[in-house]
């Protein structure tokens, strides 16, 4: 989708975007390892402070990146009378979705969090089909969403009979995933109307104000300023909620949306690799399959929506067959 010029900025034609070239594919596979480190660096960080204030804490690190990025690009953070509508219904979305996101991480397991966080893409299919004209799901995409959720169902199971279960924490996470999809698909609607830096910055203000605010009020929990804590919020704001934010959409501007969602698949992999070293969490062998279900079902999914946008495509005459 084509972002809107911005007021006073010079217009000019969007670049084309292109395949992934070697550099280009490195990059965007350093960029699903960061995320894949999230989900430790939030468990890491509820040793030290609890899981609303932690959210807090979070954007407002990132809040900081996101100022320097738009002051830096001469891009607009006020939004006029006519954006309040959606920014409002953005707000509620991202709320609830980070809510469930912290407090589900804080009853669950690293790993679990890594794998069932990263099904948002299977519930985005879901959204889309009935939010978005033409992205419609085929049967391959439900074949594949159904094998994603196989493994999903493969990484709880195997904790339903542990008297240590995180099946409360796991639900909150399906929860969350579930949230996450509505809201990009929302995303996507609303920027066809107002521009991604006043989408970002009141995901900023939400997260400051609701999270600071409720952890304040319902959370009694004591926190301590720690070196693990800081380098927790460190992660999730500088580096996720900033960085990683804003290299994901230079990302999509840049190159073919397919292959860089493609690579973003192996985001849970590098999760359980780095919540076992990080925090020690075991990679018993359903874990291992698991996570080879979610990827692979997802892949094939992810296969299908290309095979079906290229078939609108040749429909169009726009790509002439070989």
């Amino acid at each position: 989708m084509a972002a809107r010029p911005v007021e006073g900025d010079p217009v000019a034609t969007p670049p084309a975007r292109r395949p992934l070239t070697p550099g280009a594919t490195g990059f965007a596979l350093f960029l699903a390892a960061l995320w894949g480190g999230n989900p430790v660096a939030i468990k890491a960080g509820l040793d030290d402070a609890p899981p609303l204030r932690l959210a807090g804490y979070r954007f407002i690190a990132g809040g900081i990146v996101t100022i320097a990025w738009a002051l830096a690009t001469k891009q607009s953070l006020i939004p006029n009378r006519r954006d309040l509508p959606a920014l409002a219904g953005l707000a509620v979305l991202f709320a609830a979705q980070i809510a469930f996101m912290n407090i589900g991480q804080d009853q669950t397991t690293a790993s679990h969090a890594s794998v069932i966080g990263q099904t948002f893409p299977l519930w985005t299919g879901v959204v889309a089909h009935f939010a978005v004209p033409g992205d419609r799901l085929t049967p391959s995409r439900v074949a594949g969403t159904l094998v994603a959720y196989a493994g999903v169902v493969l990484v709880v199971a195997r904790d339903l009979g542990n008297p240590e279960a995180t099946v409360l924490g796991d639900a909150l996470m399906v929860c969350s995933a579930a949230l996450l999809g509505s809201r990009l698909v929302y995303t996507s609607v609303a920027s066809q109307h107002v521009e991604m830096p006043k989408l970002l910055m009141t995901q900023v203000v939400v997260g400051v104000v609701v999270f600071l605010g409720l952890g304040a009020t319902i959370e009694s929990e004591p926190w301590r300023l720690t070196g693990q804590l800081a380098l927790s919020v460190f992660y999730q704001g500088f580096v996720i909620a900033g960085f990683g934010f804003i290299a994901n959409m230079w990302m999509l501007k840049h190159y073919m949306p397919s292959g860089v969602t493609a690579l973003s698949l192996t985001t849970p992999v590098w999760g359980v690799i780095i919540a076992h070293f990080v925090l020690g969490d075991a990679l018993g062998p359903s874990l291992f399959a698991g996570v080879g279900l979610v990827v692979a079902g997802m892949s094939y999914a992810h296969l299908a929506t290309v095979r079906q946008q290229r078939r609108a495509l040749r429909a169009a005459g726009t790509v002439t067959a070989k």
